[in-house]
């Protein structure tokens, strides 16, 4: 990453999700504990989630989700942290030295609390705090939100802060989806069906007023006019559930299993709410449900990569946070 002056302009903290140091089954338990026992992520009283987490699922999930990880676990390491670490160095290069850009898991390393005391060292006094998901839900942005403010009641001096909230429906992220769904048909062809596939949220969180569901449903409306796909071509649903409450809905599995005992033997899979590539977009919708579409009689199956560190994607988002950085940057 290109070292930025001593006192720079503004800082940038791009901030993702998270992941465990290792695929090991003590460093996942570790992340588990931490990512789950977020009050924003759970909203359940401490003391009923309590004994749960503790007693039943951190007894039982790490190993799983350890073998999970180990399939899509790379020399780099993990594929969430090395792509959004990619992606921190390319907006870096794109914005020039004047701007900081430090990458930052809200779970897991390199933390929030080191990404901000980063950029202090290099003299930042105003951050922009850049969530890399594109559809704002409390369970996520306002998570990172939480833990940034957290963090700086430690600080004697505060840094200006800006918070960007959302970018669902902005244009050029929309136009670099599409641009990133048209090159992967140029070179593996046009699918039956086009499935638009979002991380879930219990349906509560979503009736609480949540408006992730219907940024998602924006996002999906948007991308489609682009792409202008008609109403038989493309499909939305919802992956990831956890528990037994209700979840949104439809399910991508479900959805899969559906287009497939209906006659449909192609599709593509594109997930607009990831940034980058994960365990939720690698092992479970590049791998886990292929599987349930081909079990199901489906014959062709792909997935569309995140737009990850893509020069259109990196463009896209030097000039999104150029535009909350108004103000701040000396001409």
């Amino acid at each position: 990453m290109t070292e930025p002056e001593k006192h720079c302009d503004a800082g940038i903290l791009l901030i993702n999700l998270g992941t465990p140091d290792s695929p090991s089954r003590g460093d996942v338990k570790r992340y588990l504990r931490e990512f789950l026992w977020d009050p924003r992520v759970v909203e359940m009283p401490r003391v009923l989630w309590w004994p749960i987490l503790h007693g039943a699922i951190l007894n039982i999930r790490p190993a799983r989700s350890a073998k999970a990880y180990r399939k899509i676990w790379t020399e780099e390491g993990s594929p969430l942290l090395t792509n959004t670490v990619k992606q921190a160095k390319a907006l870096q290069q794109k914005l020039g030295s004047r701007i900081a850009v430090v990458p930052a898991m809200r779970y897991g390393n390199p933390s929030i609390r080191q990404g901000l005391e980063q950029l202090r060292d290099q003299g930042c006094r105003r951050i922009l705090v850049f969530p890399l998901y594109p559809q704002y839900s409390a369970t996520t942005t306002a998570s990172a939100f939480d833990a940034v403010v957290t963090e700086l009641k430690n600080w004697r001096l505060l840094p200006e802060l800006r918070l960007l909230n959302q970018y669902f429906d902005d244009p050029g992220y929309i136009q670099t989806l599409a641009g990133s769904v048209k090159d992967f048909q140029e070179q593996h062809g046009q699918p039956d069906t086009l499935v638009l596939s979002y991380h879930g949220l219990p349906q509560r969180y979503a009736d609480a007023g949540d408006p992730y569901p219907h940024q998602c449903e924006e996002t999906t409306n948007a991308l489609i006019s682009a792409l202008n796909l008609n109403s038989a071509q493309w499909r939305h649903c919802y992956q990831s559930r956890m528990g037994r409450e209700p979840w949104l809905q439809p399910a991508t599995a479900d959805t899969l299993r559906e287009l497939a005992n209906a006659g449909c033997k192609h599709v593509q899979v594109i997930c607009p709410g990831f940034s980058s590539d994960c365990l939720e977009t690698l092992e479970e919708i590049a791998m886990e449900n292929k599987e349930v579409f081909l079990q199901a009689g489906g014959e062709r199956y792909e997935y569309i990569p995140c737009l990850n560190d893509s020069r259109a994607h990196i463009d896209m988002l030097a000039g999104l946070a150029m535009r909350y950085l108004g103000g701040w940057i000396n001409e």
